[in-house]
């Protein structure tokens, strides 16, 4: 179908009504739904492999062999007094050739020998580590201890600045060449550098294959996030966005600890995680390309197609002109299409810069917020598996509670409830003893959004190492900065029993953005968003 000049050379915007004959959950729709969902299974398990692969196993200067007696053995290494407890020192020893020499002439430590006044040195032998928990992490195999202690909480920054990136371009790529090849070149991304760092040489190295990893991982999430979002309509699309890959994704999660526990060492791990990504290879063939995108671009005949087939699959028969509502002038298509829309457009109106503002301010809060808790879960428990198992598990029913409460509750309450639940569980710990865009810009908002967000995740890794000048002080911040994103939550626009927008005209025709409390007569057409803000 050729694109013709009309007399109102305007595209029309009710593609859910003209492609409405397929159905929303024929044996197309199915197939999109769970494929999409699967592949987010690996951004559980990757994004957050980083908990166990750069863990602090227990470690303290090696001691070499020497003639030391059973006395003097125990009491190489200094202790020191950490929350109530003794533990060894993880950076010193007392110096070897003044306790060999004591040693050697028979003095007694404690008895003979006062251990405070005995000079102490750094592990310049290098360090033992417990295998009690892992055989190995990163920590162990390049020596992140002690002066090079920051490399431990900087190889998430580093990961989680590739994520950034990755949200950046994967965003604008995606709206400019297509949802289904950024999404299958980032998964690709993700899966060949997560392969590649099991044979880093060293640290540095291993940040380098780290941070392109993180390119990729987010891209995927993002484009399959997007991807489903436009192929998928009416209920699914809400089942897809709010608990669809967010559950698949939480199945990711839970499925980590498991793998960690089995295998303990941070190279078998990352293979574990890494060679399913070829199994995902044939999903080419099964997972079309966007057909609302296509048309966004005035690709009609390629958008017919693909919905034909899907009508074929559905065994429903599709019209002879499907699209024909969305014909528009040719020359004002094209003219569009080349001058192209970036990232400085989602501030180019009143009504899109509001909400764009608002939700770079959400997306950092919980992002800093879901990361900072997620990164530090194995320190909730003696047991690093079963802490992150739980901080895994309790996903589950938030998002079936999200799902329920976008389906059936209006969105912008639904979100500023949940965001404010979770402000309220950060303050109280102190307590306890001992969618938005248009098509033709949807994935460079929603990278966007994840870009600023994915800022917040890389200072995550930081944030409860703010727990040394207060031990409550990193859950007073995140949840200050999740009581401001609960209230600016309540000014986004209410997207709850609306289609989405295809044009930025369409998403332009708001109303004024006030006060959520003040009631007012909407005399213009109110504007429509994805289905999901998260």
């Amino acid at each position: 179908m050729s694109i013709r000049k009309e007399e109102n050379p305007e595209i029309l915007n009710d593609y859910d009504e003209t492609i409405a004959f397929l159905g929303h959950w024929g044996c197309f729709q199915k197939t999109v739904f769970f494929l999409l969902c699967a592949s987010t299974i690996p951004n559980g398990t990757g994004v957050l492999s980083i908990i166990f692969v750069a863990d602090i196993p227990a470690h303290h200067c090696r001691i070499p062999e020497v003639n030391l007696t059973q006395d003097w053995l125990n009491v190489v290494i200094p202790t020191k007094v950490v929350n109530g407890k003794q533990e060894q020192s993880s950076c010193s020893r007392y110096r070897l050739d003044v306790v060999t020499n004591l040693s050697a002439q028979g003095f007694v430590p404690g008895t003979d020998v006062n251990l405070t006044e005995l000079q102490q040195e750094g592990c310049v032998d290098g360090w033992s580590y417990s295998r009690d928990v892992y055989q190995s992490t990163i920590v162990s195999q390049f020596d992140l201890v002690c002066t090079d202690q920051w490399k431990q909480p900087f190889s998430s920054t580093v990961y989680f600045l590739g994520v950034l990136c990755g949200s950046f371009f994967a965003g604008q790529l995606s709206d400019r060449f297509g949802r289904k090849p950024v999404f299958f070149i980032t998964m690709a991304c993700q899966t060949i550098f997560t392969f590649a760092q099991v044979f880093s040489p060293s640290w540095t190295v291993f940040s380098i294959l780290l941070f392109l990893s993180g390119l990729g991982q987010i891209g995927n999430y993002v484009s399959a996030f997007v991807l489903g979002s436009e192929i998928l309509t009416g209920k699914v699309r809400v089942l897809y966005s709010s608990l669809g890959v967010c559950l698949c994704f939480a199945l990711g999660y839970i499925i980590l600890p498991l793998f960690a526990y089995l295998l303990r060492d941070w190279k078998s791990l990352l293979l574990a995680i890494s060679l399913p990504g070829v199994l995902y290879i044939p999903l080419w063939w099964f997972v079309p390309e966007s057909p609302r995108w296509l048309v966004s671009q005035g690709r009609v005949e390629e958008a017919e197609a693909i919905v034909r087939s899907a009508a074929k699959k559905n065994n429903t028969k599709a019209p002879k002109d499907i699209f024909q509502n969305f014909v528009a002038n040719k020359e004002n298509t094209r003219s569009k299409e080349e001058e192209g829309y970036n990232v400085l457009d989602l501030f180019r109106t009143s009504s899109i810069r509001n909400t764009t503002l608002i939700l770079l301010v959400v997306w950092f809060t919980l992002l800093t917020g879901y990361y900072g808790l997620s990164l530090n879960s194995t320190k909730l428990s003696g047991n690093p598996y079963i802490s992150a198992f739980i901080s895994a598990a309790v996903e589950v029913p938030a998002y079936i509670s999200a799902w329920l409460a976008l389906a059936y509750f209006p969105r912008r309450y639904a979100a500023s409830s949940a965001v404010l639940l979770g402000a309220v569980s950060l303050f109280a710990i102190q307590l306890v003893p001992q969618k938005i865009y248009p098509t033709v810009i949807r994935s460079t908002a929603t990278g966007t959004c994840a870009t600023i967000s994915r800022v917040g995740s890389c200072i995550a890794p930081f944030v409860f190492h703010l727990g040394v000048f207060f031990k409550y002080l990193p859950y007073i911040l995140l949840g200050s900065l999740a009581v401001v994103s609960a209230i600016a939550t309540l000014f986004l626009p209410e997207t709850f029993g609306k289609p989405l927008p295809e044009t930025f005209e369409q998403m332009g025709k708001r109303e004024r953005m006030t006060c959520p409390c003040v009631t007012q007569r909407e005399t213009e057409e109110p504007v429509v968003f994805l289905e999901s803000q998260l």
